[in-house]
């Protein structure tokens, strides 16, 4: 067996080269379908949106990583990566092909040892599993906590209000659609096992929880309001 004489930190300008290299891929995968991306008439599906989406899953699983003793420099990468392929391949085949061109990148490189190159593809291939957390590694814990609570709090909220304007809803409908956000939220959040993950997760859904009862409240007023003109 060789040895590995590179250490698996991955310095800031390493990293800069992924992200811009997985923007690049998101956009090209919009830009190289016919009917302008699979998803593309969902418009926080682009290529921005989803760029946003991996680089909060990044920053939430590197803090979890860090709290909870993972590998952080694997969790990152495999965050960066996870979702790579999913303007451009079937949703339950999108984490393999994920991985798939991770290890090319990787691989490519010539730098990054072999067992940590299989780590970080692991924990994306890994990352749409729907069982109990415990059944997979700490790194790939992490991320699948990291993408539940990008889906908890200010992002779910504001992309349900936007999908109002889809259904032809209007801002009357807004305290209700805001309740599914915290509903689907709970529903999410009982799959984390972190002590981190679960702080954050509450901390989010008391947000979603109270800006609910605002709207109803200035709602509500509002009815009133009409009704007396």
């Amino acid at each position: 067996m060789g040895v590995e004489i590179k250490e698996s930190s991955v310095s800031d300008d390493e990293f800069a080269d992924m992200k811009r290299f997985v923007y690049d891929y998101l956009a090209a995968s919009v830009e190289n379908e016919d009917d302008g991306g699979r998803m593309r008439w969902y418009p926080w599906h682009s290529a921005d949106y989803r760029f946003n989406h991996i680089m909060n899953v990044v920053d939430i699983a590197s803090y979890i990583g860090k709290r909870e003793g993972a590998d952080v420099d694997v969790v990152r990468v495999a965050a960066v990566f996870h979702d790579i392929a999913k303007l451009d391949a079937d949703q339950d085949v999108h984490a393999e092909e994920g991985a798939r061109v991770a290890r090319e990148y990787l691989s490519a490189r010539g730098t990054f040892p072999e067992s940590f190159i299989d780590q970080v593809c692991q924990s994306i291939t890994d990352h749409s599993y729907q069982g109990p957390l415990t059944d997979v590694s700490l790194e790939t814990r992490c991320l699948i906590e990291a993408d539940i609570l990008d889906k908890v709090g200010a992002n779910g909220t504001a992309l349900m209000l936007l999908r109002m304007g889809y259904e032809a809803r209007t801002h009357m409908d807004a305290a209700e659609m805001v309740q599914r956000v915290l509903e689907r939220g709970k529903d999410h959040s009982t799959r984390i096992v972190s002590d981190t993950a679960e702080s954050i997760a509450y901390q989010r859904l008391k947000r979603v929880k109270w800006f609910r009862e605002w709207l109803e409240e200035e709602v509500a007023e509002m009815n009133r309001f009409g009704s007396d003109l």
